[in-house]
C-alpha cells in the first residue's frame, strides 16, 4: 500500500529527474566515520529520557548520604507500590527507570546473600520484601525497560578498603542483580571511592565489574565514565553547547572530578560514549518532605529537556519515592504537564513533506536527496560526496510560516560528523538570506530555540564537518508551552 507521504515524495523525485538534477544509477553510501555507535547505543539514544529512583533507608533518615550505621528496621515503606512508580514514569513518556539497588549507605533493596544490611532485616513484608523484584516486575508489566544502580561505595561493608576482598563481594552482588531480575538494560556506576575502616582506600577492580556485565547482561550499556554512556559534568541536566559523542576513555581517571570532555566529548576521541544528563526533579536525590513545595517547574523542566535530549544527550531524570512507598503527588502532576508539553511543543512538524533543495547531492542520486530532510523517516538522509564536508539544503514552505523550535539529526549509524553550521532564513523584502543560529554539533538530535520567526524558505548551511555530512531530519516546530 502506497501512503500519502511516499506519494508526495515519489511526485517530488519525478519533478527533480525531468530537471536532470539526479540520475538513477546504483549510489555508495558515505563510508562510516569511527568511532560509531553500537547496537545498544541506538537503544540507549532512542529511548531519550529514562527516570532515577533514589529510595532506600535515606528516605528515612532524611539524609542524602548515609553513613552505613542505619538500622535496617529504620526501613518501612507501607504503602510501598512499584507499579505506581512505573506508571507514572510511563504517563510522564519516560522508557527505562533505574533502581539504586545500593546506594552509598551499603544498604540493599534485595535479600542479598552477601550481607545483612538489607531489606531481610527490616520490617517491611517483615523481612520478605524484594524492591528490585517488584520494581522490575512492574516494568515488564507496563512495557519499561530496567536498570540498577549499584554503588560501589559502602560504608557499611566491614572490609571496605580491603580491596580484593570487596572486590570479591562486590562481584557477586552484580551477580546477584543481573541473574534474578530478568533482562537489564543499564547498569549505573559512578566513582564515588572513600577510606574502609582499615584506612586504607579501595582500589576498584573496573575491569573486573565491566568483565561480568557483559556476560551477564549483553543487552546493557554501562553508564560510569569509562564505560558506554559517560557524565555530562554536572547534576543539573545541562550539556554544553558543543556536545560530541566521540570521548577518549583512556585519558579518564574514574571519579577523579569533572574532565573538561566530559561535558563537550573530543572532535577527535577515539571512544563512542554519548552523555547521560542526570538530574534530580527536586534540590535532593532523596525525599524529603521539606522539598514537597520545591519540585521544578514545568519551564525549567523544559529548558533542561531542550539542552538534554534537545543537545544529543539522554534525560536522566530522577523522582524519589516518599516514606509511604509512593511518588509523592506533586511529582506526579508535574511529570504529567511534562509530557503534555512536549508532545503539544512537537506535534506539528511545519516542515514535514515541504520541498526541498541542494547545492549539492552525493553522486546526484536520489537516494541522498535533499528531500529526506522533510520525510519524517530518521533512516533516510541528505548526504554529499566524499571529501565535501560543506554544503546548503533549502526547505521552500510554500507559504509564511512562523516557528521558534528547529530540530536537526544526523544520521549518526555512519558516526557524527557536523562541526559547524548556520541557519539561514529569507527575507522576502530584502530578497536575500539573513542568518538566523549558528551551531557546531548535532549528532542524534538538536534542538535550536530561536526567536519567533516567519519566513517562507529555511536554509541550513554546512559549514564544517569530520567527513561529508548525511543529515537526516530538518524540523521546524511553533511551541506552545515555554
Amino acid at each position: 500500500m502506497i501512503t500519502r507521504r511516499d506519494f508526495l515524495k515519489t511526485a517530488v523525485l519525478s519533478t527533480l529527474f525531468a530537471g536532470s538534477q539526479f540520475n538513477l544509477k546504483a549510489a555508495s553510501s558515505p563510508v562510516p566515520l569511527p568511532p560509531l555507535p553500537t547496537p545498544n547505543h541506538m537503544i540507549w539514544q532512542k529511548r531519550e529520557q529514562y527516570m532515577f529512583f533514589h529510595f532506600g533507608v535515606n528516605t528515612f533518615s532524611d539524609r542524602e548520604w548515609g553513613t552505613g550505621k542505619e538500622d535496617p528496621k529504620s526501613f518501612n515503606p507501607t504503602e510501598l507500590d512499584a507499579r505506581q512508580w512505573v506508571r507514572a514514569a510511563k504517563e510522564g513518556g519516560f522508557k527505562m527507570v533505574v533502581l539504586t539497588a545500593k546506594h552509598h549507605d551499603g544498604f540493599c533493596l534485595w535479600p542479598s546473600a552477601y550481607t545483612e544490611h538489607s531489606v531481610k532485616n527490616s520490617p517491611w513484608k517483615g523481612g520478605k520484601g524484594d524492591v528490585v523484584k517488584e520494581v522490575s516486575e512492574a516494568c515488564h508489566e507496563f512495557g519499561l525497560d530496567f536498570g540498577v544502580y549499584l554503588s560501589p561505595w559502602d560504608r557499611n561493608c566491614p572490609f571496605y578498603g580491603d580491596s580484593p576482598k570487596y572486590n570479591e563481594y562486590y562481584k557477586n552482588q552484580l551477580k546477584e542483580l543481573l541473574t534474578q531480575y530478568g533482562k537489564i538494560s543499564i547498569v549505573w556506576l559512578d566513582g564515588a571511592c572513600g577510606e574502609g575502616p582499615n584506612g586504607k582506600r579501595q582500589e576498584y577492580d573496573w575491569d573486573g565489574y565491566m568483565k561480568i556485565i557483559r556476560e551477564l547482561a549483553p543487552d546493557a550499556v554501562v553508564f560510569s565514565d569509562k564505560g558506554d554512556v559517560r557524565w555530562v559534568g554536572n547534576e543539573n541536566g545541562l550539556a554544553k553547547d558543543t556536545c560530541w559523542s566521540l570521548y577518549n576513555r583512556s585519558v579518564v581517571e574514574i571519579g577523579g572530578g569533572v574532565q573538561a570532555q566530559m561535558g563537550q566529548g573530543d572532535p577527535n576521541g577515539v571512544d563512542w560514549a554519548p552523555a547521560e544528563c542526570d538530574v534530580s526533579i527536586r534540590p535532593g536525590w532523596f525525599y524529603h518532605a521539606s522539598q514537597d513545595d520545591k519540585v521544578k517547574s514545568l519551564s525549567h523542566l523544559l529548558d533542561i529537556y531542550y539542552r538534554s535530549v534537545g543537545h544529543n544527550c539522554c534525560l536522566h531524570l530522577n523522582v524519589p519515592p516518599d516514606k509511604r512507598g509512593l511518588l509523592h503527588e506533586n511529582d506526579v502532576a508535574r511529570l504529567k504537564e511534562f509530557r503534555k508539553a512536549i508532545e503539544e511543543n512537537f506535534k506539528t512538524n511545519l516542515a514535514a513533506g515541504k520541498l526541498c533543495t541542494a547545492s549539492t547531492v552525493r553522486e546526484k542520486s536520489s537516494k541522498f536527496a535533499p528531500q529526506n530532510l522533510t520525510d519524517g523517516d530518521r533512516k533516510t538522509y541528505w548526504a554529499l560526496d566524499d571529501g565535501q564536508v560543506a554544503g546548503n539544503a533549502v526547505v521552500e514552505l510554500g507559504k509564511p510560516t512562523t516557528f521558534d523550535l528547529i530540530l536537526l539529526q544526523e544520521y549518526i549509524e555512519l558516526g557524527q560528523r557536523v562541526s559547524e553550521y548556520h541557519i539561514d532564513v529569507w527575507d522576502t523584502e530584502q530578497e536575500q538570506w539573513k542568518e538566523l543560529i549558528k551551531g557546531t554539533t548535532i549528532g542524534y538530535k538538536w534542538i535550536l530555540r530561536v526567536p519567533e520567526t516567519t519566513t517562507e524558505k529555511v536554509r541550513l548551511v554546512i559549514d564544517n564537518a569530520r567527513a561529508c555530512p548525511a543529515i537526516s531530519s530538518l524540523e521546524l516546530y511553533k511551541a506552545v508551552y515555554k
